[in-house]
């Protein structure tokens, strides 16, 4: 009997119910969005480092350096020299040295100059290498060649052979210096879904012998990405390298450095998962109020259900049900919802960072959050509830005149 009062119910106020359901979606769709991007990023970023476990550049901000040698955002701090690189590469600690440029783009995409051992040695996660498309190769040393990441050959529209001239600076000026040389791309790496899929890659000295660059570049490099023999020899380096009165920089663990920039920016979830909540609260009120208005039109329905041998508590249940049969209903097309806006967010997380989420995972929130939005609404549902308990029959069927 409760379950047919609460479908006659639904029926009779379908455009309310269907408002107020909205209203629960676009709240739990933004609830789930928030948590699940929150989570995913964080997780994600702090394990994104191409293979590497430290990074050495010039003396200045651990997280810009970060930012600039693995994520490709930041400016550089500024440079090292050759001697730098060759006393780190023959450190005993140190596996694998890869020393990078960087100082030029192409309409805003990352030009990075770097060697070959990078593509050909390095695991970028445990177990995987960075892979060549069939039909290309690897850029040779000494040419004016460039291995170019999928994410951005997608956008660009290159394919092997296309020819390009880089631009002078980080930034895309269109009335900025346009270098003289020209490169060809000679191969398309596969996806990874890390930064290395935005950049440009070329030769290092193509970055270090650039026309227009200051001849100082000819020996120096951006940073050095790092590969360690063991992960305790990082503090040990980074005690001596960081120390004072030193002219560089060891990132050490890059994870935590990551994590350190999360925490910089942890008001903005804050923000923004509150937001999320007045919302969920706002949108319970509103089953609230839109039941508590339509009591009036039914107390004469619920008055001829208690002479028909109805049962107060059926009809609080009746109340309360409905209240969270909207509820689910609002939750159930929050998914929907989340999903547009976690792939919109995800898609411009990869566009900017080149780290690739995957939003649709399974996540906790995806149980939890919804329970709650339940939640919500049958409290919201227990005011019209009690109103409705307390319907008197004799005077609402006939009422004294």
């Amino acid at each position: 009997m409760i379950w047919n009062l609460i479908y006659r119910s639904l029926r009779q106020h379908a455009l309310s119910t269907l408002v107020t359901a909205g209203s629960i979606a676009l709240a739990s769709g933004l609830l789930l969005t928030v948590w699940v991007v929150k989570t995913q990023s964080q997780a994600v970023f702090a394990t994104t480092n191409s293979g590497f476990d430290a990074v050495l550049g010039a003396r200045g901000s651990k997280l810009q350096l970060v930012l600039n040698a693995i994520f490709h955002l930041e400016a550089s701090p500024g440079n090292i020299t050759a001697a730098d690189y060759e006393m780190i590469r023959h450190h005993p600690a140190v596996k694998a040295a890869i020393p990078i440029a960087v100082g030029d783009n192409y309409y805003g995409w990352r030009i990075v100059g770097t060697v070959g051992p990078l593509f050909t040695d390095i695991e970028y996660v445990p177990g995987r290498r960075y892979a060549v498309a069939p039909g290309g190769r690897i850029f040779r040393l000494g040419e004016r060649e460039a291995l170019v990441g999928n994410y951005a050959a997608q956008k660009l529209g290159w394919k092997i052979g296309t020819t390009f001239r880089p631009y002078h600076g980080l930034a895309f000026d269109p009335n900025g210096m346009q270098h003289e040389e020209v490169y060809t791309v000679v191969g398309l790496l596969e996806p990874t879904g890390t930064p290395v899929d935005r950049v440009i890659w070329i030769p290092l000295e193509g970055v270090q012998t650039m026309s227009g660059h200051n001849p100082l570049a000819a020996t120096e490099l951006s940073a050095v990405l790092i590969q360690l023999r063991a992960p305790a020899a990082g503090l040990m380096i980074g005690n001596r390298l960081n120390g004072p009165g030193g002219h560089l920089t060891f990132a050490f663990p890059i994870g935590a450095i990551v994590a350190e920039l999360f925490n910089r920016i942890s008001w903005v979830d804050k923000v923004l998962t509150l937001l999320a909540w007045v919302v969920a609260v706002v949108a319970a009120g509103s089953v609230l109020v839109s039941i508590y208005n339509s009591m009036s039109a039914r107390q004469h329905d619920i008055a001829i259900l208690r002479a028909l041998g109805a049962r107060r508590r059926t009809v609080f249940g009746a109340v309360v049900g409905e209240a969270v049969v909207i509820g689910a209903l609002g939750s159930a097309a929050g998914f929907a919802v989340f999903a547009a806006l976690a792939l919109l967010v995800a898609s411009i997380i990869q566009a900017q960072t080149g780290v690739r989420l995957a939003p649709l995972q399974w996540n906790p929130v995806f149980w939890w959050g919804p329970a709650v939005f339940v939640g919500l609404c049958a409290l919201g549902g227990l005011v019209p509830a009690g109103k409705a308990y307390r319907v008197p029959v004799a005077e609402t069927i006939a009422p004294v005149s």
